[in-house]
């Protein structure tokens, strides 16, 4: 049961074309909550953000496909190269300026399996974690 007043105010990728996209789960109280950090973490207002629930997800990425967004976030460059997952939170280290102090242990060699691991662990549990904010009654249908 999601309300306008519950809305996150986040940077649309409208209002600002030449950004990297930040894909999350707009249903996710914990995935909300991570943006709204993320957000303000980017003080050089690079990023903007999309729920993956958005029509125009798939109309601006056909490539990735709501399986995959389901199961982890993506960050879609300038570019057009998607980073999912802890590949998104490792390329996201390296964007924001206050992230840089957690690059040397994120990006540590052979350790990239170890945060792909940790990453899946806390997506597969995030409705656990913080619950889920959708329209109506379909919560109680995901959360059986």
């Amino acid at each position: 049961m999601s309300s306008s007043s519950e809305k996150i105010d986040l940077p649309d990728p409208d209002s600002m074309e030449s950004s990297d996209v930040v894909i999350y789960d707009g249903q996710c109280n914990f995935c909300r909550a991570q943006v709204r950090r993320l957000h303000r973490l980017d003080l050089s207002g690079r990023l903007t953000f999309l729920s993956l629930h958005d029509d125009r997800v798939n109309d601006r990425y056909p490539d990735l496909q709501y399986e995959d967004l389901m199961q982890q976030m993506y960050v879609v460059d300038q570019n057009g190269d998607a980073h999912g997952g802890s590949e998104a939170v490792r390329y996201l280290s390296r964007r924001l300026p206050l992230l840089w102090p957690a690059v040397p242990i994120l990006h540590l060699p052979g350790t990239a399996s170890l945060w792909r691991w940790l990453y899946q662990q806390v997506a597969k549990r995030r409705y656990r974690l913080a619950g889920k904010s959708c329209d109506g009654d379909t919560c109680s249908i995901h959360l059986r």
